[in-house]
């Protein structure tokens, strides 16, 4: 059902670095980049994710309650972009674990403030 989650910035070079990586852990590149849009994601394989500068111009702000999951192949993939998260400037929001049966997931801010989650099922 989600093409993909578009997260704002306030600065496009600065945050793609950090996602440049966290994406790269994931075995997933770029495939738009431009001066004001740049997505993560495979065509045909499910939901990308976005980085974009606010089209009015006006500077972004975070919103309280919107969150991207990023789907991991496993718990220790979990652990890792977790820690790369961190290591990138990151910040905690509730370190890897299970989170109910079944759910195991790590929560993360980047450095402007997007919550982020990394997860498996099973």
């Amino acid at each position: 059902m989600i093409g993909y989650v578009t997260l704002g910035t306030n600065d496009l070079k600065k945050a793609a670095v950090f996602y440049d990586k966290i994406a790269a852990e994931m075995g997933i590149g770029r495939f738009i980049d431009s001066e004001t849009f740049i997505a993560w994601g495979k065509p045909g394989r499910g939901a990308g994710l976005a980085l974009t500068k606010p089209y009015d111009g006006k500077p972004m702000t975070v919103g309280n309650g919107v969150m991207a999951a990023l789907a991991a192949k496993d718990k220790a993939q979990v652990d890792r972009i977790y820690q790369l998260a961190l290591s990138l400037g990151g910040t905690d929001e509730g370190p890897p674990g299970p989170r109910g049966e079944g759910f195991y997931a790590a929560y993360f801010r980047d450095p402007e403030g997007n919550k982020l989650n990394a997860y498996v099922v099973g």
